[in-house]
């Protein structure tokens, strides 16, 4: 089974649902959250934290309540950068008054799409563009978010790329679009991709991505707890009587190779997502990944 099935049903919810729960929630940073609880001493020069997440918007059951939890998570992680997939506009509407202290930056406009939401008081915005994925089925595309943090330049792109097994020849044509966006990008720049990929091995052996790009979990020692971000034999909100677990979502990362200039490492990553919340559902049918980097 795919993780992201076009016939998702539901009951949807109303706007005043989604401003009702965004009023309940005010936009605060636990003073237990990773980020707070870094030493100050520890160096600070050029650091990064992320969290990638396919948030499962497009499907109705118990969405306000799984909003919540992505709340709750994005709180707890206070990550810099955020960056979503299957987002409807009533849930981009939702962030936006519920995260006031991030810019959001959308995908798209109708049906269901990606977005970025970047910490102001971090991440400096410069601009943005939607890249058409020419021969997609699905609307599909990639969000590209040039910013700057401490100084550095990044290039930030996510995307959600073509489902199930049978588009395997139209999601190596996107990743090829992917590869691309790593080639071009100036030498001083640091480049950042992540997303739910719906990727197999093979494809990306197939595609051949550049030397200086590295795949984040390979690069951490392929740990087996990070290893499955769709797995149905635990997370049950497909409600799949088979078991299938998959790699969809990733996150790959092209360092600055110019001299003199920060290089970026990955030093840290972890699913979340993973507990059940009182709905009895999960966040989303997907774990989130959160990862932080480092200079070198």
């Amino acid at each position: 089974m795919e993780s992201d099935s076009e016939t998702h049903s539901g009951e949807d919810t109303t706007p005043d649902d989604w401003m009702e729960l965004a009023d309940a929630s005010p936009d605060a940073s636990p003073a237990n959250s990773p980020a707070a609880t870094r030493k100050p001493s520890e160096k600070e020069d050029f650091k990064l934290s992320l969290i990638t997440w396919n948030v499962e918007g497009i499907y109705g059951e118990k969405r306000s309540e799984r909003a919540r939890g992505l709340v709750k998570y994005l709180n707890l992680y206070n990550p810099d950068v955020v960056f979503l997939q299957e987002l409807i506009p009533s849930y981009v509407q939702f962030l936006k008054k519920r995260f006031v202290s991030y810019l959001m930056i959308e995908g798209g406009e109708k049906g269901y799409f990606t977005g970025m939401l970047l910490k102001k008081s971090r991440v400096k915005f410069v601009e943005s563009e939607i890249v058409a994925y020419r021969t997609t089925q699905m609307n599909r595309n990639l969000l590209v978010a040039q910013v700057i943090v401490n100084g550095q330049k990044l290039c930030l792109m996510t995307s959600h790329l073509e489902s199930f097994k049978a588009n395997s020849k139209e999601r190596m044509n996107q990743l090829h679009v992917v590869k691309r966006g790593f080639k071009r990008a100036p030498d001083d720049v640091t480049v950042v991709f992540g997303g739910d990929t719906n990727l197999r091995d093979a494809e990306v052996t197939k595609v051949g991505l550049p030397a200086t790009v590295c795949d984040v979990w390979e690069r951490l020692g392929k740990q087996e707890h990070c290893r499955y971000t769709w797995d149905t034999t635990t997370n049950t909100n497909q409600n799949i009587s088979t078991t299938a677990r998959f790699r969809f979502d990733r996150i790959y990362l092209r360092p600055a190779i110019r001299r003199g200039v920060p290089r970026l490492a990955p030093d840290h990553m972890a699913l979340v997502g993973l507990e059940k919340l009182d709905c009895g559902r999960y966040t989303s049918d997907h774990w989130g990944i959160y990862c932080t980097f480092s200079a070198e």
